[in-house]
């Protein structure tokens, strides 16, 4: 069976890619071995781990729907996996526009938590299940939160000529296959994706400075201290909540240190005894809330020049299922 390592980084070299390397025995082993490769492409292309899911389920099935005789005469099975996954993936970008119009308040990507709080079960409860998707994700810098709100303003062509070439690194002929276009086209998708990156990029500073940033903010919102918050906070800084009308949470963008930090010191005051929990998120530093034991909210940060620029809270019970203890 033809094994790969994951994607390293959006710039980085990803290893052997699921098209050609050596022909895969169609078995059960040897086909469901595919399953992480696609979680991690999936999850990447729709920013959803359920929509990445039910995209892989909806593979699997179309494999195990062929004819024996249908499934030996592929000559790469892997490469006929990703191909499917990818066009489902394509079709679902289409219809999520669509639906995120009518999504009650601001969509955020689904957060995931980082893998050694699986390693031993879900955060807190010492169990949990190995096999959870949550854990097939590969932390890296395609699936920083910054870097997956961007992938959001790209058209679903661009997407996913992108994550495919750039991230994964297959060529743009058989990019062109999964996207229905010309490899000329797709280079030019790849190319203005790349171009949206490239502008909404900042410098990205040691996981430990981030971790202090993060920690400082914490302890000012624990403190509520209105001017410990707004000192680490950008002039400029956005905060975003998602909360997708299943619980409270602020329907607009929040602009501006102060309006923010008065909107969370708010907050905590309206949940007495709510925990703040240093974790990290989609790989980099972040903060959980738990009220009553339940975890209620999961933030992620945008810093620049040692300052909070942007803050994503994601409130959406249905996004927070990884996170569940």
């Amino acid at each position: 069976m033809t094994t790969r390592s994951e994607p390293e980084t959006v710039s980085g070299p990803v290893s052997e890619r699921a098209s050609g390397r050596g022909r895969l025995d169609p078995s059960l082993s040897a086909i469901t071995g595919e399953r992480r490769q696609l979680i991690n492409l999936a999850y990447r292309l729709l920013g959803s781990l359920a929509e990445a899911e039910d995209a892989v389920q909806e593979t699997y099935a179309r494999w195990y729907a062929m004819s024996r005789e249908r499934q030996e005469a592929i000559e790469s099975p892997g490469a006929w996996l990703t191909k499917v996954a990818g066009r489902i993936c394509l079709d679902l970008l289409g219809s999520a526009r669509a639906r995120r119009e009518s999504y009650v308040g601001e969509w955020i990507p689904e957060p995931l938590p980082d893998r050694a709080e699986w390693m031993h079960g879900r955060p807190g409860d010492g169990r949990g299940d190995p096999a959870d998707p949550a854990d097939r994700v590969t932390l890296d810098e395609s699936v920083d939160m910054a870097f997956l709100v961007v992938l959001e303003s790209m058209t679903p062509a661009e997407r996913v000529a992108f994550i495919l070439h750039d991230v994964f690194r297959y060529p743009f002929a058989e990019v062109a296959e999964i996207v229905g276009r010309t490899p000329a086209a797709c280079r030019q998708l790849a190319s203005s994706a790349r171009r949206r990156v490239r502008e909404a990029r900042t410098p990205v500073a040691p996981t430990n400075r981030q971790a202090g940033v993060i920690r400082d903010f914490k302890q000012a919102w624990e403190a509520k201290d209105i001017a410990a918050l707004v000192g680490l906070l950008d002039p400029d800084a956005t905060m975003i909540a998602d909360g997708g009308g299943k619980v409270g949470a602020v329907l607009h963008p929040v602009a501006g240190s102060e309006r923010i930090a008065r909107y969370i010191v708010e907050i905590g005051s309206r949940a007495p005894g709510m925990t703040l929990l240093e974790r990290s998120v989609n790989g980099r530093p972040g903060l959980v809330a738990q009220h009553g034991g339940a975890t209620v909210t999961v933030a992620a940060f945008g810093l620049a020049d040692g300052r909070i620029t942007h803050i994503w809270a994601v409130r959406n019970p249905e996004k927070l299922r990884p996170w569940t203890t």
